[in-house]
């Protein structure tokens, strides 16, 4: 297997290589600059090995992306059956990346203990619950964890869990519930079919008011209970708590990642974790990963 900075001087060559053999292509070059931390894996599930992978299990805070493992563990705990007041909750966390239905299920289903039984149960080497424990988005996790909460879902899950948690990530709306646009990576440079699960940290609470994303159809979570609203549990983006790091997770820098499935049958899982300098607007940085993430899924196609 060949690493990212292997391939990345060599990538112009492949695609012209693979245009001469398949038609055109648009050669391109891989660069994430000095300035950019990344941890990327590409797995293909018909052969069952990773395409690429760089920095596979560098721990990054993972933002919205544990809302797979919050997600998961209640669903495998309650089953599909879900009653209409965690429906409500449920589907905008996976669609539109809402944080109070998150902070809602973390409560209600054990705080940090979601992380640690998904930990266990999954087999994750890189995944911790945050030291916080009512800052979600601070747990850890890397690419090569990812890969592995998705392959899960897809081939270990229940088929009725699998259908739930993939159905509402291939809807995945162009606004998050916060005014972000989670239109970027995957969604971005891919065409569909695909499912994605994005999350980004470090941007603040809420977009600039002449960069709010306006979604056509918003999906409007039902109000939760109290506990969920405390100054004490949400993503860390406007918290009163004291965030304390762990071993080595960076909470300072700016967070965008992208992660998910392409292909009509889930063909290959895509994770694509980022950090950026403090003062990266979100144009930039999600401008940057949805550049990265196109030529990492082109050069995938052509391992």
């Amino acid at each position: 297997m060949r690493t990212i900075p292997a391939l990345a001087s060599t990538l112009a060559a492949s695609l012209s290589a693979a245009a001469a053999a398949t038609g055109p292509a648009v050669a391109q070059t891989l660069t994430v600059p000095d300035s950019i931390t990344a941890g990327i894996m590409v797995y293909d599930r018909h052969t069952r090995s990773a395409d690429l992978q760089l920095n596979a299990h560098q721990q990054f805070r993972s933002a919205s992306v544990v809302k797979l493992l919050i997600a998961l563990d209640y669903l495998e705990a309650n089953g599909v059956d879900v009653p209409p007041e965690d429906l409500a909750q449920l589907q905008p966390m996976l669609r539109s990346s809402d944080d109070d239905a998150a902070s809602y299920l973390w409560v209600k289903d054990g705080w940090e203990t979601i992380v640690r039984r998904m930990v266990a149960k999954i087999g994750l080497t890189d995944t911790a619950p945050p030291v916080n424990r009512g800052i979600w988005g601070y747990t850890a996790i890397s690419a090569a964890d990812v890969v592995k909460i998705y392959d899960y879902i897809l081939t270990r899950a229940e088929p009725g869990v699998r259908d739930f948690i993939m159905g509402n990530l291939r809807q995945s709306t162009r606004c998050g519930n916060d005014g972000f646009d989670q239109s970027f990576g995957i969604p971005g440079a891919v065409n569909r079919p695909w499912a994605a699960k994005q999350g980004w940290s470090g941007f603040g609470a809420n977009p600039a008011p002449d960069k709010v994303c306006s979604p056509a159809n918003p999906v409007p979570p039902t109000p939760g209970s109290a506990a969920h609203s405390s100054a004490q549990v949400g993503s860390g983006e406007q918290l009163t708590a004291k965030a304390t790091a762990g071993d080595g997770l960076d909470l300072t820098r700016r967070a965008t990642h992208t992660t998910g499935t392409v292909g009509p049958h889930d063909d290959k899982i895509m994770v694509v974790l980022t950090l950026e300098p403090v003062d990266t607007s979100w144009e930039a940085s999600a401008g940057r990963i949805t550049a990265l993430t196109s030529v990492v899924y082109r050069l995938s196609e052509y391992l």
